[in-house]
């Protein structure tokens, strides 16, 4: 009988390896975020074990940490809007940390961690101790800045030729962007949104970032109209915004970072993207209920209660990258579901032959196992003059190369039937190749 056909099992394989990935996390300070930054730290194994299981180990990473809070400057101001709040409890003022690269007194050498594989299988380290350690203490940027969180912002000063940041960023690497945080991003582009309270403006709360950096096209296409208690859909950045900066000026800075925009995976940590509601809420400190965006989801923590809101524009970032990017959502106790999903993703990007799902066999009535995969060498892969050439898969003694076959690899492909997708060839392939395949596996319970 005919095992019941699954999913088709994509594969990107590079034919030249480059086992370089920078990883950028972009974590919000804002006063929220303890518990989530503990959890962050606690879960990052699960985030290396993957990336242990590449072919080859570890790959050559630089890992670097910045934080949301860069004060209360704006894009286009030529100086910081006045200071605002109480600076270390939530305030803003200045520059913040101005996408500089953050330690928190780890035990590094230099502003981030460097962990390279030497040809004699040594690895080269800037840290001492164990590295899931030395990242949890960075990872811990501490919960007392800006709560008007500037995510996208941080993440352009802190690839944009920071000289603080010298040596992070390499040209031929992947580069990785991972945003974790519990509100969306509110990069301002004119500090005025940062005046007292007015009829205009409102209370000085973070709801400023919602009503004016996002619209709904149901229930919410003006800012009057987000201003609206109830539920909004269809929610989107607000490119029109006399206040916050365009979420495509951080699209496009980002591809415009490497030559193959295909190096570039971007990843969210946050709050779900739905429910969006405006609601009125007490503020902190007490008083008179005002316009506050309600918390989209929450999950006990150590302290008690932890809550998250809709990431609409920072979602909206990430779907500009498909197929490098994942998105799942803070509100949980343990990460490892979402660092993993990371991992794997970027296992994926580096290029990873092993086969996942259980092949299926589409002719038992055959000797021998019948995979159906289709295989394929690309050239200039995602350019106007990209070129296929379709490869067969190999006779008996691949006398027909090049062409493909499914070998068994059990000390690097760990999952399933340890499978391995390998490619037979006469002659090197032009060295900017991918191959890419498609693989038929067997249906499964889930």
């Amino acid at each position: 009988m005919r095992p019941e056909q699954g999913r088709v099992e994509y594969k990107d394989i590079p034919v030249t390896v480059n086992r370089n990935v920078d990883i950028l996390f972009v974590i919000d300070d804002s006063p929220s975020m303890a518990d989530k930054q503990n959890n962050l730290a606690a879960n990052f194994p699960n985030f290396i074990n993957v990336l242990n299981t590449i072919q080859g180990g570890l790959p050559d990473v630089h890992i670097g940490v910045v934080s949301s809070d860069v004060g209360s400057k704006a894009t286009q101001d030529a100086a910081p809007a006045p200071a605002i709040g109480q600076i270390g409890n939530g305030g803003c003022s200045g520059t913040g940390k101005s996408g500089n690269l953050q330690t928190s007194g780890a035990p590094v050498t230099g502003t981030f961690i460097s962990d390279i594989k030497q040809t004699d299988g040594s690895r080269t380290k800037n840290y001492t101790g164990a590295l899931d350690q030395v990242f949890a203490q960075m990872a811990r940027v501490g919960a007392g800045g800006c709560g008007f969180e500037q995510h996208l912002e941080a993440m352009k000063r802190a690839l944009n030729n920071n000289p603080a940041n010298a040596g992070f960023l390499r040209p031929d690497a992947y580069l990785a962007v991972i945003f974790i945080a519990d509100e969306d991003d509110c990069t301002m582009s004119k500090g005025t949104l940062l005046a007292p309270e007015s009829p205009a403006m409102g209370p000085l709360q973070s709801f400023r970032c919602t009503r004016f950096g996002v619209t709904c096209d149901q229930g919410g296409q003006t800012p009057d109209q987000m201003n609206q208690v109830g539920t909004k859909t269809q929610c989107h950045p607000n490119d029109t915004s006399q206040y916050l900066e365009k979420v495509s000026v951080y699209v496009e800075f980002l591809k415009k970072l490497k030559t193959d925009p295909g190096k570039i995976i971007v990843a969210g940590i946050m709050g779900t993207t739905e429910p969006f509601q405006t609601e009125l809420r007490t503020p902190p400190g007490g008083g008179t209920a005002i316009q506050s965006l309600a918390h989209s989801c929450s999950y006990t923590g150590a302290n008690g209660l932890e809550v998250a809101d809709p990431p609409t524009r920072i979602k909206f970032l990430l779907d500009q990258f498909p197929n490098r990017s994942t998105f799942t959502s803070i509100c949980q106790q343990n990460l490892s579901d979402g660092l993993v999903l990371i991992a794997q993703l970027l296992k994926s990007v580096i290029g990873d032959p092993c086969i996942e799902g259980k092949l299926a066999d589409v002719d038992p009535n055959t000797p021998g196992p019948q995979y159906d995969c289709s295989v394929s060498d690309v050239t200039n892969k995602g350019k106007p003059n990209q070129q296929e050439t379709i490869l067969p898969p190999c006779d008996a003694n691949a006398t027909n190369k090049p062409c493909w076959r499914i070998n068994t690899d059990l000390m690097n492909c760990p999952l399933s039937d340890h499978f391995t997708l390998k490619i037979e060839r006469a002659q090197a392939p032009a060295p900017e190749t991918h191959v890419i395949a498609n693989c038929v596996t067997e249906a499964t319970d889930s």
